[in-house]
């Protein structure tokens, strides 16, 4: 397997700063008599994150992540014979990942105690209470550039023909299938072709409509007030909400509490992003 230095390096501190194995993980390998665990894995795993082939299904990833760990002890070690552990740049790095891990750790503690039932409910019940009643259109719409050509599919639609049909026939509008624009609301839509969609009623055709985008022919479908999304639908968005509500408000009170004193440090080179760990 091939690894960025940057990745061994960062998970190496990261795993040196978390310490023994709990006393009931594992042991999956062993490197030298160097024990790697079960709980080393899962603690690899969440760390590589992204970096890591999409593809695999679970067993494959647990192989793939203790082959890297089994990497990892290696180079720790050799790195620790060759003396790349002395030295203020080492000493600094580990200050940086130990401060790290103990400010995660600390955002994940906020996270669980702020992401509860409770409060999801009452950010949902608040939300919905302030939702104004808005109308909302289900339409169909025909885009031609002219006049003329609006005319023409207007004047085909009102003689009988299926709307969705000679939109897909003449409609210059690729995102639309039938010119189904579905359900929307007033601002959703430029102001010329919104007025003239929600003084339609249902099963009504409106005359040619120009926009910044061409000529409309709008049919309008049905009409409803807009219903506010279940609790359900919309709890992993008010879950990361309070999440971060509640670690930022954590942070804000940690710094009006602190002494700082910054000066602004000189210009840094840009430090490209590690690749991400390869295959065997």
């Amino acid at each position: 397997m091939k690894y960025s230095s940057r990745t061994l390096g960062a998970a190496f501190l990261v795993g040196a700063l978390i310490g023994a194995p709990a006393a009931q993980a594992k042991v999956l390998a062993k490197v030298n008599g160097s024990e790697i665990t079960d709980q080393d894995v899962k603690i690899a795993t969440e760390d590589l994150g992204p970096g890591l082939p999409q593809e695999m299904g679970a067993a494959e990833r647990n192989s793939y992540v203790l082959d890297y760990l089994i990497d990892l002890k290696l180079a720790a070690k050799k790195a620790e014979t060759d003396k790349l552990a002395e030295g203020a740049d080492f000493e600094r790095q580990m200050a940086y990942y130990h401060d790290k891990v103990l400010m995660e750790s600390l955002l994940t503690k906020i996270s669980k105690e702020a992401a509860t039932e409770a409060s999801m409910k009452k950010v949902y019940d608040e939300a919905a209470k302030a939702q104004k009643p808005e109308t909302e259109v289900k339409a169909l719409h025909i885009l031609v550039p002219t006049e003329e050509e609006a005319k023409a599919a207007q004047k085909r639609v009102k003689a009988g023909e299926d709307f969705a049909k000679v939109a897909d026939e003449v409609s210059k509008d690729p995102a639309s299938k039938g010119g189904d624009l579905g359900w929307f609301t007033k601002d959703r839509m430029v102001k010329e072709f919104a007025d003239v969609a929600f003084a339609l009623k249902p099963g009504q055709i409106s005359d040619p409509v120009k926009s910044q985008f061409g000529w409309h022919v709008i049919k309008v479908e049905d009409s409803r007030q807009k219903t506010f999304p279940s609790f359900d639908t919309v709890k992993d968005q008010i879950s990361s909400y309070v999440v971060q509500k509640a670690q930022s408000e954590v942070v804000t009170k940690l710094r009006e509490g602190a002494k700082i004193e910054r000066s602004e440090p000189d210009a840094l080179p840009v430090i490209p992003p590690a690749p991400a760990p390869k295959g065997k």
